[in-house]
């Protein structure tokens, strides 16, 4: 399978502008107002042409391992997720599965891409595989709002987005600190929205900081929605 390496900046679509140097806000007419864009929270999307198809082998991986992890099967019920998830359960899904090692090898590249693009001084430490998790979600079912504590990079590869699939919603961070704030209007920017729905496909990788909030919303599909996601650490 050829490998197509990650692109030096990610879509302007999903990240905005890349930052760079601190730079002077661009010339406006003299005595005018101006106004900066700071402190960037970066989405970072790609559509993995390259891994379409593996999913057959994904979906059938992640099917098997829902059939075979009885204790998975176990924590999902008692904490009633609606589906599957190996998160409490399963650590080795790539030493397991060859299709799912293949992935993390893609992955891998882009979590690097990614890191550069923040401008990260990584010192002689890396990003690696903290743990990746199989994610089964049943028609009906959602996932509530939580962060990724411990963690640098956060993120999910999308394998079964079945039409009407529920999206990705992400929460401004600073919306606990917005106290006395007016609501946005429904047309005001996209960048100033207080939550932000992104819809995935099959193929489509996300990558964000695991301080970010975020949830899965109710999946309103006929069948399951199969997602595998992952945490990196800095070590």
């Amino acid at each position: 399978m050829t490998e197509t390496p990650p692109a030096a900046t990610p879509p302007a679509s999903a990240t905005g502008p890349a930052a760079g140097p601190a730079t002077t806000p661009a010339a406006t007419p003299a005595g005018g107002p101006v106004v900066e864009t700071l402190f960037a929270t970066r989405i970072y999307r790609a559509e993995l042409a390259e891994a379409l198809a593996l999913n057959p082998e994904l979906a059938a991986s992640c099917r098997s391992a829902a059939e075979d992890d009885g204790a998975g099967q176990d924590w999902s019920a008692r904490n009633l997720y609606p589906g599957y998830t190996s998160y409490a359960s399963v650590d080795d899904l790539p030493w397991r599965y060859p299709a799912v090692k293949t992935l993390k090898g893609l992955i891998d590249r882009h979590v690097k891409a990614f890191a550069k693009l923040q401008d990260w001084d990584l010192g002689d430490r890396k990003l690696v595989l903290d743990n990746l998790w199989i994610n089964i979600l049943d028609p009906g079912g959602f996932h509530g709002s939580h962060i990724h504590p411990n963690s640098v990079v956060s993120g999910t590869y999308y394998v079964e987005i079945p039409p009407g699939a529920s999206a990705l919603r992400l929460e401004d961070p600073r919306l606990g600190l917005m106290m006395a704030a007016p609501p946005r209007k429904r047309k005001a920017a996209r960048e100033t929205q207080p939550f932000v729905a992104l819809e995935p496909k099959p193929g489509t990788l996300l990558l964000w900081e695991s301080w970010l909030r975020h949830e899965v919303v109710m999946n309103a599909a006929e069948s399951e929605r199969i997602s595998i996601s992952f945490n990196y650490a800095w070590r």
